[in-house]
């Protein structure tokens, strides 16, 4: 495990290395190359759960900052102390969702597909994050409007769309 763990930090090193003279000269220099990452301070984070349909919560991230940033093309979604996060809907694809200043981006996440299953979890929180690297915002269930708790059992997001009802048609409330 250790040979592991020493040979892991030059191999990044050197990947990094590798990508840093790969890229043009003026992007290596200044890293100027296009909208940076979204800091975490920069967004606001909201949770709630969709009116009738408390199977179904509406994220949204808003930029708050000054310049276009991008955030992650999904929403990081956990539950209380389970391991694991929402998958996406549609599978497939990483990369970054651009965020004008003062302009929100929307997702839906279904929590479960069948509140009766036997299989549901019981969870009392959800996190949500803009980017795998943030810490993310909690909700409790009675924030979220789902009760004393969420139910989850294979959730699923949607990619951040522009408009709630966007987001509505991809997990398929309309």
């Amino acid at each position: 495990m250790r040979i592991r763990a020493a040979l892991a930090v030059p191999a990044a090193s050197a990947a990094t290395a590798v990508l840093l003279l790969a890229a043009p000269q003026s992007q290596a220099a200044t890293g100027q190359g296009g909208p940076v990452r979204c800091s975490e301070k920069a967004l606001t984070m909201r949770a709630k759960a969709v009116a009738g349909d408390s199977t179904v919560l509406r994220v949204s991230v808003t930029n708050g900052g000054a310049r276009t940033c991008l955030v992650d093309r999904v929403p990081t979604v956990t539950f209380g102390n389970l391991d694991g996060a929402a998958l996406p809907a549609p599978a497939g694809g990483t990369g970054g969702q651009r965020l004008a200043p003062g302009r929100a981006a929307y997702a839906d996440v279904r929590t479960i597909g069948d509140p009766a299953d036997p299989e549901a979890r019981r969870v009392h929180t959800v996190t949500v994050a803009a980017s795998a690297a943030h810490r993310g915002r909690s909700f409790t269930a009675d924030r979220l409007g789902t009760g004393k708790q969420v139910l989850v059992w294979e959730p699923v997001t949607t990619w951040w769309q522009p408009t709630p009802a966007a987001a509505d048609r991809a997990i398929g409330l309309s």
